[in-house]
């Protein structure tokens, strides 16, 4: 057996030769792997985490390769070439970015693992809302506008505001919420430019709180999944100075359960009979209209970022990036405690939450210290003092992230907004005059990947 690894991430948070030998809870015991792991790497994503490039001396790889930027052309003909020279068997991709390259390799290579077909539906967003739409699940009015003219005609029939994204976007990047016609007009001029696209997806602006549902299929069945709710709007981060705070729903939300079905008959649809995807995460994200309608936004078949993950441990006690990688690599997976074969997916140990601080562009002059609380499942700084940053590229771009947990959401949301308060008092950064702050870059988080 042979791993290739497409990497668009940080290191530190992904010790794969660790999760492949095993020596991880959950395991029985520990089984050195002993195939190749080769890992394509993103240059970019490590020197924005502040980590150093790692020197042959300084990984467990069988072969590290680095590129500026997974989004370099040449990146799938290399993917390729080297799993064709080190017989690859296996490959694994977290990011949302790469989840396609990675079908397409397993599907050239003829490998076990989701191909292109498999994938699609999560992340064609126009495709992943017709079969929603067949199944009942209500999703926005949309269409994919060719040209600027039917823009146009679409924001006609429904009217501002209205959503300009691209069909395989994530973490809000390029996302646009058009608020009139002299905004629309300005956006139109820009995407269509060099003319006609199909890379577009436009739809009707939905009102309404923003939830989402994460969790993990093993098999072709849900163990696990439980609803959150964003306390702030995902596309406002470049402008968002304050804590974001994202909770659980509680056990007895009258919501729970409604989002529990609406994402079971997504994944339905989206992953039919003979889907090559059978293990793996999942994100949805739904609104909670003021009429009380929850309308499908986008599921996507991997982790949510920024850190769901950690929540999600801090409810379950499963750790959703070593269960991927794991069946990626067509190995055994932790036990997963408490789950039963009655097919009843598991229940939540507590209640738990993530409270986040978007980058804005200066001088950092001061951070938060660590909080010392138990209630506090982890903490992580993106920038360092005395450190010249950028303003937030994306929904993704923390500047600081903390995790929490309580017997209830009420009291996992006091905690929460009172640590963000604290966060934010700590936290100093002074504006430099022009474009200074975005000579050097800062520490970035993992990846939100927001749908």
């Amino acid at each position: 057996m042979s791993v290739l690894v497409l990497h668009r991430n940080p290191f530190a948070a992904f010790p794969y030769r660790r999760w492949l030998d095993g020596d991880t809870p959950g395991l029985d015991r520990r089984t050195p792997y002993s195939g190749s792991l080769v890992v394509l790497a993103a240059r970019d994503k490590i020197e924005l985490a502040g980590e150093e490039i790692p020197g042959p001396a300084d990984h467990d790889f069988t072969h590290l390769e680095l590129f500026d930027t997974l989004d370099d052309e040449a990146v799938p003909a290399r993917a390729l070439a080297l799993a064709e020279e080190h017989r690859i068997t296996h490959v694994i991709a977290h990011h949302e970015a790469d989840v396609a390259l990675a079908a397409r390799l397993r599907e050239r290579l003829g490998l076990d693992g989701a191909w292109s077909a498999d994938i699609a539906p999560f992340r064609d967003k126009a495709l992943m809302k017709r079969l929603a739409r067949q199944a009942d699940v209500e999703v926005a009015p949309y269409t994919v506008p060719g040209t600027a003219r039917q823009a146009r005609d679409f924001t006609g029939r429904h009217g501002f505001p209205v959503v300009l994204k691209n069909r395989a976007g994530y973490n809000s990047i390029g996302l646009s919420v058009i608020a009139d016609r002299d905004e629309l007009e300005a956006r139109l001029a820009r995407a269509y430019r060099d003319g006609p696209r199909e890379d577009l997806l436009i739809e009707a602006y939905v009102p309404g709180r923003m939830c989402h549902v994460d969790g993990l299929v093993v098999d072709g069945r849900t163990v696990a999944a439980w609803p959150s709710q964003y306390q702030y709007d995902l596309a406002s981060f470049g402008a968002d100075p304050g804590p974001r705070v994202d909770l659980t729903l509680d056990m007895d939300d009258p919501l729970t359960p409604r989002l529990l079905a609406l994402v079971e008959r997504t994944l339905a649809a989206l992953r039919p009979e003979g889907s090559r995807l059978r293990t793996h995460a999942f994100h949805a994200e739904v609104f909670h209209t003021p009429d009380d309608r929850l309308v499908l936004c986008e599921i996507a078949g991997r982790s949510g970022g920024a850190k769901i993950r950690e929540v999600f441990e801090t409810l379950f006690g499963i750790q959703l990036a070593v269960q991927v990688t794991r069946a990626e690599a067509g190995l055994a997976l932790p036990v997963i405690e408490g789950a039963t074969d009655d097919g009843a997916p598991l229940r939540p140990r507590c209640m738990s939450g993530q409270v986040l601080t978007m980058k804005r562009p200066g001088l950092v002059r001061s951070l938060p210290a660590a909080p010392d609380e138990e209630w506090v499942r982890g903490f992580w700084l993106f920038a360092e003092e005395g450190q010249v940053i950028a303003p937030a590229a994306g929904s993704a771009d923390f500047l600081t992230a903390a995790v929490g947990s309580a017997p209830t959401r009420a009291e996992c949301e006091r905690r929460l907004r009172d640590l963000g308060a604290r966060i934010v008092a700590g936290t100093e950064i002074v504006a430099l005059p022009g474009d200074a702050a975005r000579t050097r870059p800062g520490r970035d988080a993992e990846p939100a990947e927001a749908s």
